[in-house]
């Protein structure tokens, strides 16, 4: 597939990496521009590009940007055909990450505000695993204990284009349903960055709790420095998000 990523963080640069990886065709390009895309990103055959050359003629385009900042793309997908899947990894950490967003604090889904933004509809996919489970724990499909991403999206066709690219990416897909259903793999609920298996993902979802789950990351870096050591690795993290939920 011809697939574009857009943002060269942490996020944009694993998926550029894994995707061309698995021999996708792939170019990452960044609002800094092409000099900000480390050279490992680029080690599989990826290539960086100019952000106004990112979007046109590709089969997929994944959104590894900040929340909220979608509308500033609006007018870069104006003539992008209606068939090239767009996907959104995006989190909202209001006050942390991001600015509040009235509309996503009284209850907007946030890939439905993502789609607004942007003008177009998109998948929800990758959002709720770490940027170093990406990185580090994608195995071959398979492999006993392989950890599980959720995938949302309303159109049949492109949530099946998501869940091949999750699977290449060395993660089980799961399809947890349409966009409006997204809240489920937001932050902090019981799916969200805990590395379950296909086996366990469902019931997680399920147990999902808006008002719960939203003071949970709320409380993050207060969880944080009551819970983690000074330098926590990533099993640290995987072990404090769980135990909010127990």
């Amino acid at each position: 597939m011809k697939i574009s990523v857009i943002g060269a963080g942490a996020i944009g640069g694993n998926l550029a990496r894994r995707l061309s990886g698995a021999g996708h065709d792939v170019e990452i390009a960044d609002a800094r521009g092409r000099e900000v895309v480390a050279a490992d990103v680029l080690e599989n055959g990826a290539r960086a590009v100019a952000l106004e050359d990112s979007v046109q003629d590709k089969d997929a385009v994944i959104l590894a940007i900040p929340f909220g900042v979608a509308g500033q793309l609006a007018g870069l997908f104006a003539s992008v055909p209606a068939e090239t899947v767009v996907i959104d990894t995006s989190n909202y950490y209001p006050g942390l990450l991001t600015d509040p967003i009235e509309a996503v604090d009284n209850g907007r889904v946030e890939s439905e505000y993502t789609a607004k933004l942007l003008g177009r509809p998109v998948v929800k996919a990758w959002n709720a695993a770490l940027a170093e489970t990406q990185r580090t724990k994608g195995v071959p499909a398979g492999t006993p204990g392989r950890i599980a991403i959720p995938v949302a999206g309303d159109a049949d066709e492109a949530k099946r284009v998501a869940m091949r690219l999750v699977d290449d990416t060395g993660f089980d897909p799961y399809d947890a349903g349409t966009l409006a259903d997204s809240w489920r793999q937001q932050p902090n609920g019981p799916a969200y960055c805990t590395e379950l298996t296909l086996d366990e993902l469902p019931a997680a979802l399920a147990a999902a709790d808006r008002v719960k789950d939203s003071a949970i990351r709320d409380s993050l870096m207060e969880r944080r420095a009551a819970v983690l050591p000074e330098n926590p690795t990533l099993e640290d993290v995987v072990e404090m998000n769980r135990a909010a939920h127990r």
